[in-house]
């Protein structure tokens, strides 16, 4: 096997033998051309630096490079791998020749040019090297070479090259790469074949971020954020007619619209001289009325008749000074928590504010009525005798009379409330807990998910609770209640899927809607139609914007911001596998398959597993982005074990208590048992990767198995005690994840189910990451997991990811980041160590 494996550019996407010579010669190129330009009027003989002018610093004119790739001609090179391109030049002129460059893996290898005249070469638009000398033959032409250090990536070489007057002359171009790294990689490289996901495609590029329709139905506002290289973006906001998508107008990124209650009304927030003014603007006319001013606000509700504004002020605590700080509760470490909220209402007609709610308590608006008449409001208190930790009371105040009734007093599990239409009932997002357990659907001496969401129905007069959801398996997530047809409709975690369901009181039946993508992540109902908007994506596939006629059901697509961006990009298969686990139970999951797919290949296998109460959702882009993976060449697989939402109060109440027992149980036997039916999967590389609480599990997995090859934490849990302690929210996580379960009353727990205590048992090369400044999960879990596996010689790196919290957000610590799980994955599934021995030297 040679050392060096050749590149051969053709028309048609090709992989290249890897018993070939060391230096490839490029056969195809794109061309644009030619573009004609002049010299400049010479009204002196030098410069301010004492230059004179010669035919070489036309090179320095700007050109749009770009066009080359776009394209559609396609110039081939002779035998010897020259183009050959006859000029009869009356004029300078620029001509863009392009080919792209691929890899399967991080390669290093040297990029040769050579021409007889002036040209830059360029590497992904941007400019690395040039001649500036003219040869009469390609024998007397001096290459310009570039060394690349190539991810698993495209690579965009553009070649301009400058032609000038009065010289009849042929453009000569060769192009040729060498790697010089010793490596087995496979390299493909084209003019116009599909492309390889990358990390950019999913970080970069213009994605729909909101959409809400008009109280008419008539009208959609639509949000977009453009997000570049250089970690800068900027925002669009964009109102269009829902009937013909027609543009009516753009608002400033700066300024966040949203509808009025009522009427076909834009607002926004405007910063004023002091604090901010609400601004009301009129489609009609294109007019502005600024309807409140000088306000300070966290939130603010506009009363469906539109004349009051329902705000919460934050009402600020006495600093403390001094160097020391007494703690009152475990919450009081994290910043405002000392703050309190309180209710307001303003009065448009005389700018008159005055305070609902007043105390030491916090108060939150949850609905107003549809004739604006009454409040419903909640105060929230912390509670540390009993789990949760916290506890909610409801309150319905008649802002005409000021009469307060108490509808929910110190409830344990309730969420937020709305109104229905005729303003005798309330809807109630709740946990399975809630209202004296009436909507717990779980076996005997099993305990509850509070993250499995319920619906509950109350009446007014008679305060009769109906548990709307308990025989419904799907979690909910959020809902409305709808004035046009009575309806109630929920969006829903239902299995691995987000969908929506409508439920019909009367009848007291659910209905899913058939809507297009797998993740709805926003459904917004118009007040005065049956018609809505919402917007989604699916495994393979960014956020797109539709319409939907309530009565019809008919979906119509209003914008797909990426359709253009990723239509040139190959991805794989996405394909549903389940298994019924030895415990009787079906597993749900989904794997990926590699572009380009062999299955008489033997491919690394990748597992990936959330571990914890909500699925993997059917996400083209997240933060670990299943089909960037596949695109490496390997097959991903992930899968839904017990504990997880969104399949049920059984399966979910399995999280309880559990810490990984029978989880890790369901992991293990579904790889084994998808490798058994896969025979395309390699059983000695397989590797794992989970974040936070699938951090935790991919610790724990090592301790009960040697099936994987490699195993990466995210922000894991490696002792559960010091987790419940120290983070910020694990004791109020554990709450549920630990119900009624502490280190002094079920240590057992806290010990067994811990990874730290069993580090020992960990064979499998381990790379933990974590952020620097980390409040959920802290960074000793990671460094405790560290130490020990060091003590104990085990094969384990640590990355600390500076400035980061739970996720890694900034675009460059993310690439870094996701580069370096890449490269270890590459390492011990793929026996390529150069990528990490060059990130890590």
């Amino acid at each position: 096997m040679t050392r060096s494996i050749v590149l051969f550019f053709s028309l048609l996407s090709f992989a290249l033998s890897l018993q070939a010579v060391k230096e490839t010669i490029a056969g195809k190129y794109r061309y644009a051309g030619p573009f004609v330009i002049h010299n400049p009027l010479i009204i002196d003989q030098a410069d301010v630096n004492n230059n004179s002018w010669s035919d070489k610093n036309l090179l320095q004119t700007e050109i749009d490079i770009d066009q080359a790739n776009k394209s559609i001609t396609v110039l081939s090179a002779d035998t010897s791998g020259i183009i050959l391109l006859p000029q009869d030049s009356v004029h300078n002129a620029f001509h863009l020749f392009s080919f792209h460059i691929d890899a399967d893996r991080y390669v290093k290898a040297q990029l040769a040019i050579q021409g007889t005249g002036f040209f830059e070469v360029f590497v992904n638009g941007k400019k690395e090297g040039s001649n500036t000398y003219a040869a009469r033959n390609m024998d007397d032409a001096d290459p310009v070479y570039v060394n690349l250090s190539m991810l698993p990536s495209r690579y965009a070489i553009t070649v301009k090259y400058l032609t000038t007057a009065g010289k009849n002359d042929t453009i000569r171009l060769k192009s040729q790469l060498k790697l010089q790294s010793d490596t087995l990689a496979q390299c493909t490289a084209d003019v116009e074949e599909k492309r390889r996901l990358t990390l950019y495609d999913i970080i970069e590029g213009y994605k729909l971020t909101d959409a809400s329709v008009s109280p008419s139905g008539k009208y959609f506002l639509a949000s977009y954020r453009e997000f570049y290289s250089t970690e800068k973006s900027y925002s669009v906001h964009e109102l269009r007619e829902i009937r013909n998508n027609r543009l009516i107008c753009r608002f400033p990124s700066s300024e966040k619209p949203f509808w009025m209650p009522s009427s076909d009304r834009i607002c926004f927030w405007r910063a004023g001289k002091i604090n901010y003014n609400l601004v009301a603007f009129n489609i009609s006319d294109s007019q502005e009325t600024v309807l409140a001013e000088g306000l300070e606000i966290e939130s603010a509700t506009i009363t469906p008749d539109e004349q009051y504004l329902i705000i919460r002020k934050k009402d600020k605590a006495q600093e403390v000074s001094g160097s020391l700080k007494r703690l009152q509760e475990p919450d009081d470490r994290i910043a405002g928590f000392r703050d309190r909220g309180s209710l307001y209402r303003y009065r448009f007609s005389d700018k008159t504010l005055e305070r609902i709610t007043f105390g030491h308590t916090d108060a939150f608006a949850s609905d107003i009525s549809r004739d604006s008449r009454k409040l419903l409001f909640y105060t929230y208190e912390r509670d540390l005798n009993a789990r949760p930790f916290s506890k909610y009371s409801f309150f319905l105040t008649d802002l005409q009379t000021w009469h307060t009734d108490t509808l929910v007093k110190d409830e344990k599990y309730i969420g937020k409330g709305v109104f229905s239409p005729d303003g005798k009932k309330i809807l109630f997002e709740g946990m399975p807990e809630s209202f004296n357990k009436a909507g717990e659907n779980i076996l005997p001496g099993q305990i509850a998910n509070a993250y499995d969401g319920q619906a509950f129905i109350m009446d007014i007069t008679t305060r009769s609770v109906d548990p709307i959801s308990k025989d419904f398996n799907p979690s909910i997530s959020g809902m409305a209640w709808n004035k046009k047809d009575q309806m109630i409709y929920l969006r829903t975690v239902d299995g691995d899927y987000e969908k929506v369901y409508r439920y019909d009181p009367a009848t007291k039946k659910f209905e899913q809607l058939p809507l297009a993508e797998d993740i709805v992540s926003k459904f917004s109902l118009a007040e005065k139609e049956r018609i809505a908007i919402y917007y989604g994506q699916s495994v393979s596939n960014s956020n797109r914007l539709y319409t939907v006629d309530l009565k019809s059901l008919r979906s119509v697509l209003l914008a797909d911001p990426m359709g253009e961006s990723l239509k040139d990009i190959a991805l794989g298969e996405v394909t549903d596998w389940n298994f019924n686990s030895s415990g009787g139970t079906t597993i749900h999951g989904r794997y990926y398959l590699p572009p380009g797919f062999d299955a008489s290949k033997k491919y690394p296998l990748i597992v990936y597993y959330y571990g914890g109460t909500t699925p993997t959702p059917r996400l083209f882009e997240m933060k670990y982005p299943l089909h960037a993976y596949a695109a490496l060449g390997y097959v991903v697989y992930t899968l839904q074990p017990s504990g997880t939402i969104g399949y049920g109060q059984e399966f979910s109440a399995r999280h309880v208590n559990a810490w990984g027992k029978q989880t890790a149980d369901e992991i293990i036997e579904g790889t084994l048992l998808f490798c058994k039916e896969h025979t395309f999967v390699n059983q000695e590389k397989i590797g794992c990767i989970g974040a936070s609480y699938g951090g935790f599990m991919t610790q724990y997995l090592q301790t009960r198995t040697d099936i994987f090859a490699a195993a990466v934490s995210h922000a894991g849990i490696s002792n559960i005690a010091s987790y419940w302690g120290e983070g910020y929210w694990g004791y109020s996580y554990s709450g549920t994840a630990s119900a009624d379960s502490y280190p002094w009353n079920n240590p057992e727990l806290y010990v067994e189910q811990s990874p730290l205590f069993h580090a020992d048992k960990i064979n499998t090369p381990l790379l933990l990451l974590h952020g620097t400044v980390d409040t959920n999960v802290p960074l000793g879990e990671s460094i405790q997991m560290f130490n020990a596996l060091k003590i104990l010689g085990k094969p384990v790196e640590f990355i600390q990811v500076e400035g980061e919290n739970h996720g890694i957000n900034a675009y460059k610590k993310r690439l870094d980041w996701n580069n370096s799980i890449f490269a270890w994955f590459a390492k011990w599934l793929k026996d390529e160590p150069t990528w990490w021995n060059t990130i890590f030297p």
